[in-house]
């Protein structure tokens, strides 16, 4: 006799199902998703790369060259959350957060 097993969503997450999109429009929206996912990926490691990159140069106290930096930061930030990877909201207290630090140190 073979077990009937009751897949609960703890299960689930480690099966790995492909669905195949059925019609022309799915199709299309499963291509376009990658697409859409590969520069998200992007988007999110530039605003974590200027996040790290800034926050090493005030460890540094290199404070001439983070205020360089600064408008760049800035620009990358409001670009993310202008896409909608992060909320404006993040972007912004993110900005700041490390505006406060310049002015401080």
């Amino acid at each position: 006799m073979s077990k009937i097993i009751k897949l609960t969503t703890r299960i689930l997450r480690y099966i790995q199902v492909q669905i195949m999109p059925n019609t022309k429009s799915a199709i299309r929206r499963v291509r376009r998703v990658k697409k859409q996912t590969q520069f998200n990926r992007i988007r999110k490691s530039k605003y974590k790369n200027s996040i790290k990159k800034m926050e090493n140069l005030i460890k540094k106290k290199d404070k001439a060259e983070a205020k360089k930096y600064f408008s760049k930061f800035q620009s990358v930030l409001m670009q993310v959350a202008k896409s909608g990877v992060v909320n404006k909201r993040t972007a912004s207290r993110k900005i700041s957060k490390i505006s406060k630090k310049l002015v401080i140190k």
